[in-house]
Formats: structure tokens, C-alpha cells, sequence
């Protein structure tokens, strides 16, 4: 059974290993953050809440955000056309900005790499990017329950100014037939949508959704479908913590998706939702703290899947 104290544990645990880690290097306005920030909320099908440590710190969403636009791309262009033609759902090894596979495999591996997440960003609908942008910002806010969640500018301008491998990517997608529209609208929304302002309470309840087989907890509103929720869980146990996933899946043994931003959302199906922020990264870009948070209530309470 989890509780506050066992809650406080893990988060001192997890906090030996933060000086391990770097915040994001290559992106300027992320290279900044205190990496020491460190926190974990997890939230219950029953209403509880439990928190510890910097939970209510804001940061940017980054690669937690493919989660959102994977869900939105699925409803517009249909789980079928998405997953046969544009992206599949093999875990690669490589680092989640790598080039390698285009070569060789046109098709991006999997939705959560940056070349498959970006893919699913041009399949998204929308006249522009600004429409896009406000469909994704919607759906974010009902997911995370919070009106408020809105764009970091400085990290969006940020990410835009220094995305050059993101560049390359999309315009080999583009030349092989795989990204649609505007390469520059698409990079655009894209940067955008990485850029959003998030907190671990927010991401606690987005992956309470997703635990929920899609349906918000509060109002029993169906905000994804139930084989999905279940298609998207699967996907973040085999490819969310990028080429760490294996690991990960090893030593805590349950579905995770991470970001660059430091945050960690874990979907616990019927069970709970967990939002993790760790800045501190390790050499495969997730949380070093946050990990080992995980791990320590993994071990503790006896829920790995395995």
C-alpha cells in the first residue's frame, strides 16, 4: 500500500542520485533548470492524492507530449493508416534524435522517437500550425485537468532556434514520402507542442487517464478509446523511456513515458497515475532521480508487471 511516508522515501532515495545527471545541453533555455528540482504525485481511482517534493514546479512537457499528439493523430487519420503507413511499434536502441533507421527503413520504428513523433505531428489536422497548436493545447488541458497548462515562448523560441537535427529529419521524412503537408508548419507545431508548460500533478493525472482504459476519472468522460489506452501503455513499456526502455522495463517493470524536461508519466492500469519531475538526466535523456523513485516504489510495494 502506498503511503505519504513511503512516497517521501522514494523521493529521498531518488534525490542521492540527481547530482549523477545534466539537464538538457542542447537546448538553451532547458540547460538552465535547477537539476537538483525534484518531486513525485501519484493520484488514485479513488480521489487520493499523495505528493512529495517539487510537484508543482513547472516545466516544459517535451516528449511527454507524444502521448497527447499520438492520441489526436489515432482519432484523425485512424489507428490503421497511422500505424501500416506511417509509423510502427518496434523499439529501435538508438537515441531517440537519431537518423540511422531512415536509412535503411523509411518508415519511422515507433511514435515516441523523434522522427516517428513528428511524423504523427503532420497527421494531426489543422489549416496551420496555430490550429493545430490550439487543438493539442485543448485536449492537453482536459487530459491533465487544467485550464491553465499553456506555451513556454522562451522554449518554444528556444527549441526552434537551436532544432537543426529535428530539420534534417523532417525533410528526409518529407523526401521520402512519409511526413505530410509543410515541413516548416509541421516543425513549427511540433516545437510547440514540446513547449508546453506542465507540472508532476498534471502528468500524475493525464497518466491516471491512461490507467483508466481512457476514461477521465472525475466526470467518466471517455477521452481516448479503451484499446488505445491499451495500444499506448503497451507502447511506452517497449519504446517510452527511448533506448533506456529495456532497462527500465527490467528493473521497474511497468509502462513509462519521459521527456527531456526532467518529467516521467506512469500509467498503473486500475491502479493509479504517477507524474515524476527530475531534471537531472541521465546518458539517455530521462530523469536519473525520477527513475530511481520509480524503482524504489516498484520494489516496495511489489508492482512491477513482472
Amino acid at each position: 500500500m502506498l503511503t505519504e511516508e513511503l512516497l517521501k522515501d522514494a523521493l529521498q532515495y531518488g534525490k542521492a542520485f540527481t547530482k549523477l545527471g545534466m539537464t538538457a545541453q542542447y537546448i538553451p533555455q532547458l540547460r538552465d533548470v535547477n537539476k537538483y528540482y525534484l518531486g513525485v504525485c501519484t493520484m488514485d481511482l479513488d480521489g487520493n492524492v499523495l505528493e512529495a517534493g517539487d510537484t508543482r514546479i513547472p516545466f516544459t512537457i517535451q516528449s511527454i507530449s507524444k502521448l497527447v499528439s499520438l492520441i489526436l493523430a489515432i482519432r484523425d487519420c485512424g489507428a490503421d493508416h497511422l500505424f501500416h503507413e506511417k509509423v510502427g511499434v518496434e523499439p529501435t536502441g538508438d537515441p531517440f534524435n537519431s537518423i540511422v533507421k531512415l536509412e535503411t527503413k523509411t518508415r519511422p520504428f515507433n511514435p515516441f522517437i523523434n522522427a516517428g513523433a513528428i511524423t504523427v505531428a503532420s497527421c494531426i489536422k489543422g489549416k496551420d500550425a496555430d490550429e493545430k497548436f490550439e487543438r493539442f493545447l485543448e485536449f492537453t488541458r482536459k487530459l491533465c485537468n487544467n485550464e491553465e497548462i499553456s506555451l513556454n515562448q522562451a522554449v518554444y523560441e528556444s527549441e526552434r532556434e537551436t532544432g537543426d537535427r529535428n530539420r534534417a529529419l523532417a525533410y528526409y521524412l518529407k523526401a521520402s514520402g512519409i511526413l505530410e503537408g509543410d515541413v516548416e508548419e509541421c516543425l513549427d507545431f511540433y516545437f510547440r507542442m514540446c513547449s508546453v508548460n506542465v507540472t508532476a500533478h498534471d502528468i500524475a493525472y493525464m497518466s491516471l487517464v491512461l490507467a483508466n482504459h481512457g476514461v477521465d476519472p472525475l466526470d467518466q468522460e471517455e477521452l481516448i478509446e479503451p484499446q488505445y489506452a491499451k495500444a499506448i501503455r503497451a507502447l511506452m513499456l517497449t519504446c517510452g523511456m527511448y533506448d533506456g526502455s529495456g532497462e527500465f522495463a527490467m528493473t521497474v517493470g511497468f509502462p513509462a513515458k519521459s521527456g527531456v524536461g526532467g518529467g516521467i508519466a506512469v500509467p498503473l492500469v486500475d491502479r493509479m497515475g504517477i507524474g515524476v519531475f527530475g531534471p537531472a538526466l541521465d546518458e539517455k535523456g530521462n530523469s536519473a532521480g525520477g527513475i530511481k523513485i520509480l524503482e524504489y516504489l516498484s520494489n516496495k510495494m511489489g508492482i512491477s508487471l513482472f
